[in-house]
């Protein structure tokens, strides 16, 4: 079992930059392929970014190449998301999610792949 928790969620005007913080519990962290997702309000979860087990691969969506940077320290347990440039269309709620495997599958952007997921934090960028 794997217990996720975000923050470091906010308001922040736009070209600001914030850093969410995913705290996991359990033994299988540093195994696990570590996905962010967000979800806005009347629309459909989307993937954002993606890490392997070591960190050794990165995935990004489109939409934030170059301007999102997802890490990992498997000594603290932890992912993060740091995000610059930010945009109004960035503004969701950001969910943090685990994939107890850990190479990224050829699916790694589905939702459905993921077996464990926070609870979300709200991001809000203001024009």
């Amino acid at each position: 079992q794997v217990q996720l928790v975000e923050s470091g969620g906010g308001l922040v005007q736009a070209g600001g930059s914030l850093r969410l913080s995913c705290a996991a519990s359990g033994r299988t962290f540093s195994s696990s392929t570590m996905g962010w997702f967000r979800q806005a309000p009347g629309k459909e979860r989307e993937f954002v970014a993606v890490i392997n087990w070591n960190g050794g691969r990165t995935e990004y969506r489109h939409s934030v190449k170059g301007r999102f940077t997802i890490s990992r320290d498997n000594a603290k347990n932890t992912v993060y998301l740091q995000m610059d440039s930010l945009k109004p269309e960035d503004t969701a709620v950001y969910y943090c999610a685990a994939r107890p495997r850990p190479y990224l599958s050829g699916t790694f952007s589905d939702h459905a792949e993921y077996d464990y997921w926070g609870q979300g934090t709200q991001v809000t960028v203001t024009s």
